[in-house]
Formats: C-alpha cells, structure tokens, sequence
C-alpha cells in the first residue's frame, strides 16, 4: 500500500513466453553459470527484477509486510508481461554487476581533458550496458586556433571519429554493441561537414546523428532567409562572448539535410528550442544532446530508466462482444510502475559518480508504452485514421495524469527530486514532483518481443515472414497474431496468402481479403508520412520527455516528401524526427520479402534460424589475372605498400601489404591482417564492413599527407576508403 493510499497490489494473469521470446531471453536477459549453461527461468528473471526494485522501499519507512507486498506486485505486472523495464533493467538488476538505466547524456568540453574524459566516460557507460549522448556543439570548429600549443584544433567530427573508434572496442555489458548519439547545433561553423560525415554507410556506424535545429532557423528557412553561424569570440575561454562568424542560407542547409535523411536517414533533426520550452530543470542548463534513439534528451551527466506498458494488454471484451479499455486497470499499473522506476534510481549502480549526482538530482524517469498498434486492432481501429489519432492523445494524456499524481504523492512520501528546490516552478510555489520528467516513448525493440507486443507506438511493420530451409527443409510462418486470428475467424486465412505477404508482398494487392480487413491492417508502408508524424505529435502532447518513431517512406518516396515531413514535425511541436525511406541502406533493421530468413527484425533469433547447425561461406576462386591499384602509405612502422585487386565486376577482391622494409614481426603481422582481410572480400563482405574493423586501431600514429594513420590495419583502411578502391556501388 502506497502511502496515498493506492492499492499496490493486483490480479496476477500468468503470460505465455512465446518460442520467439524464449529465444531471445536465452540469448540475452536469463542468467547464466561460468560455463555459458542458463541457470535462470523467466519467471526467476521477474523474481529477481522484483526483490531488488522493491527493496529501495525500506528507504521509506516500510514495514517488510508492505514491502513483500509491493514485490509482488512488480513481479506480478512484469511476469503478465503488461509492464517490464529496460533491458538493462532485466539483465542486471540483483545481479551485483551493470548499470540499471539505458539512457546517458555525457558532457564534451572544448579541452583534451574534457574530450578524453568523455572517452573514458563513454567507455565505462557502454561497458555497464548504458547507451550514450554528447552535444558537438562546444567544440571548437576545425581549424581554430589552440593558445596552449599553438595548433590547429582537430575540429568535432575528428573527435566523433574518436568516441566511435572507442565505443567499437567495448560491448555493452558483454551482451549488445554500443550505441551512440552525437547532436550538432545548426549554428554551429562546422555544421556542413556534420550533416555529411555519414553519408557513406558503415562510417561511424555505432554513432546516431541528429542537427540540433532552433526555431530561428526553422523560421528562417519558411521564410527564405540566411541564418547565422556563431562560435566564441575567443575559442581558449569558454566565458567569452558568442559572436556571429558567418551566415548560411537557411534552406540549402535544410535542403542538404533532407537529402541526407532521403539517402540513407541520416541526419535526424531535433528540435532544441521545443526540447527546452517547458524544461522543469531549465535553472541547471539548457539540454543540447539526446540518448541513443533520441527519446530522451538530458542533460550533461544525467541519465534515464526507462519501462514500457503494452497497452494493447488492458483491451478487454465484454459481454456484447465489444472490446474496450480497462482504464482502472491501466491506471493502477501506470501508478505502479512510475513508483517501480522512481525505486531504480536508488537501487542502480553507476558507471561515474558525476553521473549518479546528476541523476539523484533531478530523478527523471521515463515511462512509455508499446503495443498501440495491437491494441488499435482489437479495437478495430486503422492506424492512419483521426480516431486512432485522437484515441493516442487520449492514451498518454490518462498516462501522463497517473504518473503525474503517483510523482506528486511518492514527493509527499520521499521528498521532491533535489533540483526542485531551485526550479521556477518552486518559487512559484507550485506542487513539487518526485521526478523532474516522468514519460517518454521508447523504441522497445527487444522487450517488444519477449512482451509479444508491437513496439513503441510504431504501426504493425509487416504481418507475416517465413524462415526457411529448417526443421529438414520445411518453411515455417510467422504471422502477427492479431492477423492470423481475423484471418482464421473470417475464413481467408491460406497458405497462399501467407506466401504472398512474406514475400513482401502487400495484403492491399489481394481480392480474397475482406476490404474492411485490409483498411485495419494497414502497415507501415501502407500509411503516409503526414499520418505518421501526426501520431507522433498526438503522443508528444502529453510527454514530458521525447518519442523515438521512425517516420517510413517508400523506397519511390522523394526528397519534397521528407522536407515536408521534417516542416510538419517542427509545426506541430514535435520534439525530434528520424524518418526513413525502404531500401535505403545495405542493412536494414527491419525487412520484408526473401533476400534474407532473418526478415521481420534485426536478428536477435539468428542463432534460432538454423537450430544451432552452422551455416559457412564458401570464398570465391581467385582468377588467374586480376587488375588493382598500389599506395604508398606512410605508417609508424614506417613505409606501406598497400594493392587493392579487384574483381571483373570492379569490387575488392583481395589486398596485399608490404613494408618498405621486408622481415620481422611488423611484415608479418601486416600480410596476416591483409590474408583476413582478403578472405573476407573473397567471401562477399561488403569492403566498407572490412574497412570499419580496421579503421581506428592504433599503435604508433603518424600523418600521411594530411591524415592521421594509426597502424598499418588503419593504413590499409585508408586505402580500401579512398576513391578507386572501391566501386561507387559498393562504396554507396
């Protein structure tokens, strides 16, 4: 019992752990033993989430009955799988190692302490199972001048290089690759070649980027104006004056922008004046950097825990055979879970004292939902409609109002966040908050799926794959369990229907499927971008924080169609934009169609698709006659002559390396990397995959003609980037 009087306690439904769930519990989440053996059960996984969440309730006066009751309601609102918390939540909590929250922003000041204690910020997050944020934005551009050396700074997309050769050598916790988000202000003099430095795939590929926009250049860019770029009038002292250094023409900056996100979704825009509107913790600074995926911009040294409810769960027919929201329900467990995020903050262990400050500061929380399209479905609700949007705005309004009181009556019981006392909102004698931020929408890639849930607010993005060629040769469906339920009740489920969609192909495209059918089951190729960001600004009303969604485009979408998108975000007060146009990439996230079995997520079942038989690749015959190129490059261990062949379609084939001088440890370790590296070519790996391995290792530094090359593999990196080769295709 809560001590506003909230019953903590509810009905327990037992969930079904689906086969594909099971997997990716197994792969990621269950613990296991010193031999690699699982020694957990999902059910001891919940167990464990929920000793550890409730025990902070000591803190608070308590009785251990009460305390007893109030695990089992954690247990019971994870084990329904109606709420669960971020996956470093599940893989760590009670386990004595590894951080509880997925969400950090790191400071980056313009010095090489500030730049190298970032670096090792960044490390120790990522090793802990933290994903980070930085702002760009305080470096100073490239080419100003350092008073303490007398040099020439490196400029930020050097030092992005840097932070990204650093996150590639650390796995989050053991378990997932690090992942990253650097944010430019478009004031910024070093903006252009921000916006461009990943338009070739698989650059700074564990690195998110996004233009940090105000609504003066939004504005300037309605009206067809120029827009100022700024920087310190001297860039040694921080407290100098901000001076104006140039003018830009606003929309050819956009315009570079938009035809980034058309070509491959990068940049991402974030909206840094509507980010800060409404901030509760303005009087500490102003938020210039985001998490990851972008839902959750912070501040310097914060951090967010992050909790999901599948909405879709509270849909409950009645006796008329109509279906509706159970909203008593739902409230009592958003009640419930924003105390069970508030009880992290306390139980977690962090990474950087700095950041544990920060975060007991200002207590931000972040509570989201997934499951919205399932539960527009069994609602019997199109995605692209007004009323789905109008119900969505209704959805996190009731959400926002039951953290917001559960916040209020927890600041009763516990005292407000610190950083309240200081706030405006504070002298103008307002009700105090536990948490300065209590929502956000999260992408819930993998707790989606142990839930069995859509994710986030995203619609259904496909509804039916296949995996082949398993079980001695037999093709078994996937299908989205809402569609294969309507489908068998309404008589046109076949064999045939489930071929064509796992082929990619479109259910608008079949006579046999009912209209009415058809119209529910639109997915997200199916709805227009215009009706994509208009839900996600329904959602955003109403959080305090941020929304990752993607806004998909069709692979025929043009460059005006982004643009318009991008406008319309900013118009209806969205707080950021991702968008991103099918086929696009090389590598895709989430496919449709055959080119691969691993077609309906980014394959966290790989291991599932082939039960554990290997799959190996066979490299090509090398020609009797191949043709290449040679460059000299200038290494620590002195001079490399680096030969790049290529195939008779003009793609890397193989590469050779020699020192200048013959012999030794230096020679031989330079033709083993250019054997692995050939191997690799010769069996079909993208060369850009080749070159980000080597690119970054480091053992004695030296410039060559303007580039800094760390190693010989960095020196053979460098030649298979540079133009000629690699083909443009190859390259894209």
């Amino acid at each position: 019992m809560s001590k506003n009087g909230t019953s903590l306690a509810q009905k327990f439904t037992p969930a079904v752990i689906t086969d594909n769930a099971r997997v990716v519990l197994d792969k990621r989440y269950l613990q296991k033993n010193a031999v690699g053996k699982i020694v957990e059960t999902p059910e001891g996984m919940f167990r464990r989430v929920a000793k550890t969440l409730s025990a902070p309730e000591f803190k608070y006066e308590n009785t251990p009955a009460e305390v007893a009751e109030i695990e089992e309601s954690f247990f019971q609102m994870m084990a329904s799988l109606e709420y669960l918390p971020n996956s470093p939540t599940l893989m760590n909590a009670g386990t004595g190692a590894g951080t509880l929250s997925a969400c950090f922003v790191l400071p980056l000041t313009d010095s090489m302490e500030g730049i190298m204690g970032a670096a090792h910020d960044a490390a120790m997050v990522q090793k802990f199972g933290g994903g980070t944020g930085f702002a760009l934005s305080e470096l100073r551009p490239r080419g100003a001048g350092i008073m303490t050396t007398h040099g020439k700074a490196c400029g930020p997309i050097a030092v992005l290089r840097h932070l990204s050769s650093v996150s590639t050598l650390v796995t989050q916790g053991g378990k997932r690759d690090g992942a990253n988000m650097a944010v430019m202000d478009i004031h910024h003099p070093d903006i252009l070649e921000f916006i461009d430095c990943k338009k070739v795939e698989g650059e700074i590929h564990n690195f998110n980027i996004s233009v940090g926009a105000s609504d003066e250049f939004m504005q300037a860019v309605k009206d067809g104006t120029t827009y100022p770029l700024r920087a310190l009038a001297n860039p040694s002292d921080p407290g100098s004056e901000m001076i104006e250094v140039d003018r830009l023409d606003a929309r050819e900056v956009f315009s570079k922008i938009v035809y980034g996100a058309w070509r491959n979704g990068e940049p991402g825009m974030i909206f840094l004046d509507e980010v800060n509107r409404n901030s509760p913790v303005l009087h500490l600074g102003r938020i210039t950097a985001t998490n990851p995926c972008g839902e959750q911009p912070l501040l310097p040294n914060e951090s967010c825990n992050l909790g999901s409810i599948d909405v879709a769960k509270f849909v409950e027919a009645g006796s008329d055979g109509v279906s509706s929201i159970n909203w008593n329900r739902l409230g009592k467990t958003v009640r419930l879970a924003t105390r069970m995020l508030d009880n992290v903050i306390d139980a977690n262990k962090y990474a950087v004292p700095a950041i544990e400050e920060m975060t007991q500061a200002t207590r931000k929380l972040g509570l989201g939902v997934m499951g919205f399209a399932d539960m527009l479905v069994q609602l019997g609700i199109p995605y692209d409609t007004e009323q789905a949007v109008e119900l969505g705005r209704k959805l996190m309004r009731f959400i926002m109002e039951n953290a917001d009181l559960e916040s209020l009556a927890m600041a009763e019981e516990r005292g407000p966040f610190p950083a309240w006392h200081d706030s405006d909102a504070a002298k103008r004698g307002e009700k105090p908050f536990r948490n300065a931020c209590r929502l956000t929408v999260a992408p819930t890639g993998t707790i989606s799926m142990i839930a069995g849930a859509s994710s986030g607010i995203e619609p259904i993005f496909s509804l039916a794959f296949r995996k082949q060629n398993i079980l001695e040769g037999q093709t078994l469906y996937y299908v989205d369990k809402n569609f294969d339920r309507i489908a068998k009740e309404r008589g046109f489920h076949s064999d045939d229907l489930l071929e064509h969609l796992a082929n990619g192909g479109s259910l608008q495209d079949r006579d046999d499927v009912p209209d009415d059918v058809k119209r529910l089951f639109h997915v997200a190729s199916d709805i227009s971008p215009r009706d994509h960001v208009l839900m996600q600004a329904a959602f955003q009303e109403s959080t305090d924080a941020g929304i990752s969604k993607t806004i998909n485009f069709p692979n025929e979408a043009t460059v005006e169609d982004v643009e318009d998108a991008y406008l319309l975000a900013w118009e209806t007060h969205c707080k950021g934009i991702t968008v991103y146009r099918a086929g696009s990439r090389y590598k895709e996230v989430l496919t449709t169609g055959t080119a691969d079995i691993s077609t309906a997520r980014y394959s966290a079942l790989d291991e599932s698709d082939t039960f554990g038989i290997p799959q190996y690749i066979t490299p090509s015959d090398r020609p009797a006659v191949l043709h290449g190129i040679t460059r000299r490059v200038r290494t620590g261990r002195g001079n490399l002559f680096v030969t790049v062949n290529m195939s008779s379609d003009n793609r890397p084939f193989e590469v050779f390396a020699t020192h200048g001088k013959a012999g030794g440890n230096d020679a031989a370790m330079a033709e083993a990397v250019s054997r692995m590296a050939s191997l690799a070519l010769r069996s079909g790996i993208d060369p850009v995959d080749v070159s980000e391995q080597l690119r970054g290792i480091t053992d004695v530094p030296a410039w060559d003609e303007g580039e800094m090359i760390r190693s010989v593999p960095d020196a053979i990196a460098s030649v298979l980037d540079q133009p000629g080769s690699c083909s443009p295709s190859v390259r894209r």
